[in-house]
């Protein structure tokens, strides 16, 4: 080979380990020198690599299990409890994360008995879990452990009380209300196990809450100790709680020993903890570099004068969410109406002091500017230069001059003369609408916005009311709100806007009513190679699909995505969609939510004969159960031999035990794709390794 080693190593630095390891190095001498070297086994990432299976696992750890220090098994979920067992021989682990891996407290306490050098460790906890089983030896390397990342999914402490040098502790809490057997559950801890955490050295305390009492009930059994006694090193306090989340006595004594005893760099909490209280002017924070204030009722005022301090200090930020932060752009909100203009000195406040913010997430609010020229938001977003993920409502983006003008509807698309009928529903739009508003769009303040931030590699833009129709632990929405007005605006010319972000890796549109064809998807199909995740949600009329053509064009380019989520009523995935999907040769998971949707299962099947990468079906639409089980059956059954990570679940939309056949999906596939939601900005940058 002419190459360098230094070349080399670098083209192999993109291989997957278990490959390099089980194949590449068998081809010559010089490979097999190259891929044992420290900066390929050093670190060794499992957590996608979905063709990796037992076999493979153990072959991988007998060959180079004493050259891995850093071991990332997050979401296998394919792959048996048996295959822990091997990393025992990965003596010089320091990081381990084994989130979502099958895992007892047993066969935890044998592997972690003999990883002496371990500082970093992610597990779940779930239903049988049992402190008391663990060794002393296991014991002895979780007093050791340093950074913890623990998913439960039953009540309990799970290994905290043994981690006595906890310096982060993540916790995500996805227990349910409701046992299988339809019991309801008690927040009460296990009995028997200690209720004492050692927080003492702890610098960075987060907590994530799915829905439901019971989460709220354990996670103030594990903040109890921290209203005692707060950490002095503590910089970083972050609560993501969905819903009403009421504070107590105790809560309320945390937040006041954290104003009097704590500088912060980092700060989410549940909104009935901030609304209405003068908790953000006793803060301090040093050099703060994420804050989230999702669906609170901050007003800019006091965003100005309590968070950003006037406009200094702020250059640290990188992170902001202020989702659902519908008056956070207004100086007051006791008068205001969610529909008001902005104003845009705030905004213009926030982008001077906030310059270097790199993700930024504005949904979930009426984000309307007003007519003054210069102002408009989409104007003063196209300084942040640095900003690399963006959410923001659909309305927010409609320039003020084509609002004075009325958008085109539908009675004055179609020809009103004497003795003609005009047909009810679908219209017949002219030819030229679609070329007529690309001309006008080149001008616009969202195609300006898109051209100054072109390193952009996410972008979210959502209506305002959208909700999906698979909520996390209910029934099916049936039906949904209506896009804001001013949104009406916003169609496939706006969506061609977005084909300039050459390195665009993640694009997310939902409820964009004045999309006629889709013409806009093909654009960014040809211009985006680097897309890897497209999710589209009630684009267009309700009735009808009605971009269905231009999608297919779309898929035809994406010869890179790997994720994509359909959500839209009416939906028929049928032949033609399959096989300009089956173009989609990295394509790994597909999901589709359609409320009174068809499938053909030969196209389903044929797709995913030809697909051979996809390891995620998920189709909740409107045919019968029988049709639905058939599928599934069908699917699992012919391909899931040679796709070990295969999770396909197809199922009515609106059948009641949905709920139940939801709690059944990995978390990995759950929490990434199946459910919708803004992503932007919902943790802080690098909290987890």
């Amino acid at each position: 080979m002419e190459f360098s080693d230094e070349i080399l190593l670098h083209i192999l630095s993109y291989v997957p380990c278990t490959d390099l390891v089980l194949n590449v190095r068998r081809t010559c001498r010089k490979l097999a020198t190259l891929c044992l070297d420290k900066s390929l086994t050093h670190t060794v990432l499992l957590q996608k690599d979905y063709k990796v299976n037992k076999d493979k696992v153990k072959q991988l750890m007998r060959d180079i299990g004493k050259e891995i220090y850093q071991l990332n098994m997050a979401g296998c979920y394919w792959l048996p409890s048996s295959t822990i067992d091997h990393v025992t021989r990965c003596k010089n682990l320091v990081k381990l994360n084994l989130s979502g891996c099958h895992i007892t407290s047993l066969r935890l306490s044998k592997m972690l008995s003999t990883l002496q050098h371990l500082h970093s460790l992610a597990i779940d906890v779930n239903p049988g879990f049992d402190a008391s089983q663990l060794s002393s030896e296991c014991k002895a390397t979780l007093s050791r452990v340093s950074e913890l990342k623990q998913t439960l999914y039953t009540p309990s402490y799970g290994v905290v009380p043994c981690c006595t040098s906890l310096e982060k502790l993540l916790l995500y809490f996805e227990i349910l209300d409701r046992s299988r057997e339809g019991f309801m559950l008690s927040g009460q801890l296990m009995v028997g196990e200690s209720n004492v955490p050692h927080y003492q050295n702890l610098r960075v305390f987060y907590a994530r809450l799915a829905p439901g009492y019971v989460n709220q009930e354990v996670v103030r059994l594990y903040l109890a100790v921290l209203s005692d006694r707060t950490p002095e090193n503590l910089h970083a306090f972050l609560i993501s709680a969905p819903g009403s989340f009421a504070e107590t006595g105790a809560t309320k004594n945390l937040l006041d020993s954290m104003a009097r005893n704590v500088c912060l760099d980092a700060l989410q909490l549940p909104k009935a903890w901030i609304n209405g209280s003068g908790l953000l002017q006793h803060l301090k924070f040093n050099n703060p570099f994420y804050f989230s204030f999702s669906r609170c009722t901050l007003s800019g005022g006091h965003l100005i004068q309590r968070v950003i301090n006037g406009g200094k200090d702020l250059k640290s930020l990188t992170s902001l969410n202020l989702s659902g932060c519908v008056h956070c752009l207004a100086p007051e909100s006791l008068f205001r109406k969610a529909e008001d203009d902005i104003d845009s000195s705030i905004l213009e406040s926030l982008v001077v002091s906030c310059c270097n913010l790199r993700h930024l997430n504005l949904s979930a609010a009426h984000h309307h500017s007003s007519e003054s020229i210069g102002n408009h938001l989409c104007q003063l977003l196209s300084r942040l230069k640095h900003l690399l993920s963006l959410a923001l409502p659909v309305c927010s983006i409609t320039d003020v001059a084509a609002n004075v003008e009325k958008p085109p509807t539908v009675s004055n698309l179609v020809p009103q003369t004497f003795g003609r009928k005009v047909r009810i529903g679908i219209q017949t739009y002219p030819r030229n609408l679609a070329d007529q508003a690309n001309q006008k769009i080149e001008s616009s303040v969202f195609w300006a916005l898109m051209g100054n931030l072109r390193y952009l590699e996410t972008l979210e833009i959502i209506g305002s009311s959208f909700s999906s129709a698979m909520p996390r632990n209910e029934p099916a929405i049936r039906n949904s709100l209506p896009p804001c007005v001013r949104a009406q605006s916003v169609g496939d010319a706006e969506v061609a806007a977005i084909s300039q972000l050459t390195y665009l890796q993640s694009l997310t549109l939902a409820q964009l009513p004045n999309i006629l064809t889709g013409s806009g998807l093909i654009h960014i199909g040809l211009q985006c190679q680097h897309l890897r995740t497209l999710s589209l949600a009630n684009l267009g009329m309700m009735g009808k699909v009605v971009y269905m053509s231009a999608l297919m064009d779309m898929l035809k380019h994406c010869k890179c995505l790997r994720d994509l989520r359909l959500e839209q009523p009416y939906f028929c995935a049928g032949a033609q969609f399959f096989q300009a999907l089956s173009h989609c040769s990295s394509l790994q998971r597909l999901c589709i939510v359609s409320r009174s949707g068809t499938l053909q299962s030969d196209a389903v099947m044929s797709f995913m004969a030809n697909c051979l990468e996809v390891i995620m079906c998920h189709m909740f639409m409107g045919e019968s159960l029988t049709v639905c089980k058939s599928l599934q059956q069908s699917i699992v059954r012919s391909f899931q031999a040679d796709r070990p990570a295969l999770n396909v679940v197809i199922f009515p939309l609106l059948h009641e035990d949905l709920t139940e056949v939801i709690r059944d999906v990995p978390m990995r596939h759950l929490d990434e794709i199946t459910l919708f939601k803004s992503r932007v900005a919902e943790e802080p940058p690098n909290l987890w390794w």
